[in-house]
């Protein structure tokens, strides 16, 4: 038997406990790992408070991340005792996921544990931090480079927003942070920011082009707050965006794509390509600052990550949860 949150639904409202698993449960794949770190992401959170629509089918195991070592394999990849890391691919969505002592999935959803990394510092990265990287090589593909000019962050205390500030400022990037919570400024200035602004700085004025502000942006809100970044960017500019955080509509008009060459790229990382997702790790690997990203971690453990859940929903934790699920 091992330890995992497992999320059930009786009757309407799902409800997630920490339970005892009997192995023979797992689902299909063909590999095993023994799971040591996962972390609380904004749609583990929403899978452990609400369930639907993250979760695809019930009783499920949340967590979308995972690193541990290989236990058993039929995989010619993998062999017992590989450190092995997954994020994505639908798990704790239709595939039990990484918030479990015990995982079983297929060997291509896998990737290497990238060296020079322990298995907490990358659930400390996670899908977080890949999608942030993501993001910046879409940044980059689109001609961005520090010269270029500043690059605004929204959603700037949470983990993707935190995790793209210190990377861009790592790479020489000017970055401005966008944040609702003023009692974060010093903790975003030490990550990388330079600027910090208020919410209500990308409040809409109903114009289809503002003053332009910055070379690139990226977003993980959505809405109002997206379609303002795309009136301000400066001509040629590239704005990534891949959240919805706020809001899924997104109210603008064609005027900064037609007019100013903006470039609106989506960044997803859940189906990303497994060439892309090598290419990723392998710049969080050497371009992350292990100093400053232990600045943005703090430890719990399965069973705290409950209690856990509905604070990070209501933007009351900041950075990155890391789950001991040892």
């Amino acid at each position: 038997m091992f330890k995992a949150l497992m999320i059930t639904r009786t009757t309407d409202t799902p409800t997630t406990r920490l339970e005892q698993v009997d192995p023979t449960a797992l689902p299909e794949g063909d590999v095993t790992v023994a799971v040591d770190h996962s972390c609380l992401n904004y749609k583990d959170a929403l899978a452990i408070t609400r369930g639907v629509p993250v979760v695809r089918r019930f009783p499920m195991i949340p967590g979308i991340d995972l690193a541990g070592r290989v236990s058993a394999s039929s995989d010619p990849l993998y062999r017992v005792g590989d450190r092995v890391i997954a994020t994505g691919w639908g798990l704790g969505e239709s595939h039990w996921g990484g918030l479990s002592q015990v995982a079983r999935l297929p060997g291509r959803w896998l990737l290497p544990q990238p060296a020079g990394l322990s298995s907490r510092q990358v659930m400390g990265i996670g899908t977080a931090g890949l999608t942030a990287m993501l993001c910046i090589m879409a940044l980059e593909e689109g001609g961005l480079t520090p010269a270029s000019g500043p690059v605004i962050v929204t959603g700037a205390g949470g983990g993707v927003g935190g995790m793209a500030i210190m990377l861009l400022a790592r790479l020489g990037f000017q970055v401005v942070a966008v944040t609702g919570r003023p009692q974060l400024h010093a903790y975003l200035t030490s990550l990388g920011a330079s600027e910090i602004l208020p919410r209500e700085a990308l409040a809409p004025t109903g114009k289809p082009l503002e003053r332009t502000r910055w070379a690139g942006g990226i977003d993980v809100v959505g809405g109002t707050a997206l379609a303002s970044m795309c009136a301000s960017i400066q001509y040629g500019g590239t704005v990534a965006a891949c959240g919805l955080a706020a809001d899924m509509a997104l109210p603008l008009t064609v005027a900064p794509f037609i007019l100013r060459n903006v470039r609106l790229q989506g960044i997803d990382s859940v189906m990303c390509p497994r060439p892309r997702r090598m290419t990723a790790w392998a710049r969080l690997a050497r371009d992350i600052d292990p100093t400053l990203l232990d600045s943005m971690l703090h430890d719990v453990t399965l069973a705290d990550a409950i209690g856990l859940a509905p604070r990070i929903l209501a933007g009351h934790v900041r950075g990155r949860a890391v789950v001991d699920v040892a």
